[in-house]
């Protein structure tokens, strides 16, 4: 409801008067409030109460609403993340496959030629070159022997290279199969990716249309809220603020409490059902009885290439020049640093030492997980000391360095 400043004071005022000693009116006024004016009074006052109520209520849900815009926006961006990564990964085990079926065809030829020298050595004319490469490749190796009268020596050799032969074949049959399978599976990665990235933008136009609704619903709200109240709307604009500190440092007292009462319980294969979760072959995951390695290695060199990205934008799925995500900002100043990280902040995570919040150096990475485990990451910073990370934070905010509890408080930390 909206009403005026001075009709709330008028009611305020003749509240007090009826309840207050000494504040009654004079008995003397030819116009003393009636006990309906009274009783009015009285609703008014407690109306504009639960107005105000309601509207710091509006407001909360207005940063919830928005909040939750900006998380989905940023875990869409990091399942493209995901899906890349993944497809690129997918591309190199093609790849491989490919490079190995090659080999082992050459190898199989090479048991064929060996196979046709000695047949060729040991019975000279006896076997026509073409005859023999239609035995070899109609009816295998067994049906030469069979066809032939040798010494034992020489039926001992032919057997061992029969069988190094077919060895040879299984192996390229195998090969073959694997290189037709990896590129199936690198196809629907691709196609997987493609859909990531359309969903992420989707989420990146939803987060963008949100938040200037959610403006203009504050402004009108904080208006609303300074008038009920008797403020201006600068202070009111302060007081929210002030507000939002307040519960962000309720939340982070909150998650240090929950971290210090209870164990790391973040599995190395806890997300090994998710896809986002996918590490390399040999990673280990989250293995905390690995010690960190140490704090200062390229945390130097890493600090000061973000540090020089102050002011860039934000654009999800960039890693430079100019333009960043929150992943690609960590992964090229840990590039700096020395270390290859990849686009992806779930394989950052995993790729990394996991450490706890009071064991945090310069350097080192922060992340905000949906849940307690490694698999719901969204969003990484670098952490640069005093509680202050450098990050890409989203759409609309260039890259910055602020308190690492600016937003809703981070949930891992790790060493790379």
């Amino acid at each position: 409801m909206r009403r005026a400043l001075p009709s709330v004071l008028l009611a305020l005022t003749l509240a007090a008067a009826a309840v207050i000693p000494g504040a009654q009116a004079d008995p003397g006024d030819p116009n003393p409030p009636s006990r309906a004016e009274v009783r009015d009074a009285r609703d008014e006052a407690r109306l504009a109460a639960d107005d105000v109520d309601s509207i710091q209520a509006a407001l909360d849900a207005a940063n919830a609403e928005l909040a939750n815009a900006e998380i989905a926006a940023l875990q869409a961006a990091e399942a493209y993340n995901g899906a890349r990564y993944r497809a690129q990964q997918a591309r190199i085990a093609a790849q491989r496959a490919e490079r190995e079926s090659r080999r082992a065809d050459r190898a199989l030829a090479e048991q064929k030629d060996s196979y046709r020298g000695t047949v060729l050595s040991s019975y000279g004319a006896g076997v026509e070159l073409d005859a023999l490469d239609g035995i070899l490749d109609a009816d295998g190796m067994s049906s030469v022997i069979d066809r032939s009268v040798a010494a034992d020596v020489v039926q001992e050799r032919l057997d061992e290279q029969r069988d190094d032969y077919l060895v040879a074949a299984d192996e390229a049959d195998a090969a073959e199969q694997e290189a037709e399978d990896t590129a199936d599976d690198a196809a629907a990665a691709e196609d997987r990716a493609r859909e990531a990235h359309a969903a992420a933008q989707s989420a990146a136009d939803a987060a963008a249309a949100a938040a200037a609704s959610i403006a203009g619903e504050k402004e009108e709200l904080i208006r609303r809220l300074a008038r009920l109240e008797g403020i201006s709307i600068d202070l009111a604009e302060e007081r929210q603020a002030a507000l939002e500190a307040q519960r962000l440092e309720e939340e982070r007292e909150q998650l240090e409490q929950e971290q210090q009462d209870e164990p790391d319980t973040d599995d190395p294969g806890d997300g090994a059902d998710e896809p986002d979760a996918e590490v390399p072959d040999g990673d280990t995951g989250d293995d905390t009885d690995e010690p960190a390695p140490p704090a200062d290695a390229g945390a130097a060199e890493a600090i000061a290439f973000a540090r020089a990205q102050l002011g860039e934008p934000y654009v999800w799925g960039a890693e430079g020049p100019g333009s960043w995500d929150c992943s690609g900002l960590t992964m090229g100043a840990w590039a700096a640093g020395g270390i290859a990280l990849p686009h992806y902040s779930v394989a950052q995570y995993q790729q990394s030492t996991p450490i706890s919040v009071d064991d945090l150096r310069p350097g080192d990475l922060v992340f905000w997980s949906s849940s307690s485990s490694s698999s719901g990451i969204f969003h990484v910073a670098l952490y640069t000391g005093d509680g202050m990370i450098i990050h890409a934070p989203r759409t609309g905010r260039p890259v910055t360095e602020e308190s690492m509890y600016y937003w809703i408080p981070p949930t891992h930390f790790a060493r790379p």
